[in-house]
């Protein structure tokens, strides 16, 4: 397990080695994780390896909310402050998301 935590990590930090490098507007883990899928096209015994610790990880993943929780709670003078302009850039972002995931799922459905 312990070299599996390793393989995520190294990937990870590849990621954020290349977006510094490259000055990439992705954030790095995202990077790392395209990085991750393309090893894993290449390379598919990867995938036994990093398997077991992925789905132990997705076991625990409510945890990985607890400290954006924490600063949610920490931030809550400046969210109180700010509130209609943090409620319009949610209820605009998510009008926005679903315009787009309809448009595309209509443009990849094929027609009757």
């Amino acid at each position: 397990m312990l070299q599996t935590f390793a393989i995520l990590l190294v990937f990870q930090c590849l990621g954020e080695g290349l977006v510094f490098l490259l000055h990439l507007p992705i954030p790095g883990p995202v990077a790392g994780m395209l990085l991750l899928f393309a090893a894993l096209l290449a390379w598919p015994r990867l995938h036994a390896l990093v398997e077991p610790a992925g789905s132990e990880l997705l076991k625990h993943l409510s945890l990985l909310f607890v400290p954006a929780g924490v600063g949610i709670i920490a931030a809550g003078s400046a969210i109180a402050s700010n509130w209609l302009a943090l409620v319009v850039a949610m209820v605009g972002s998510t009008l926005v998301t679903l315009a787009v995931t309809a448009a595309v799922m209509r443009a990849l459905m094929p027609d009757d």
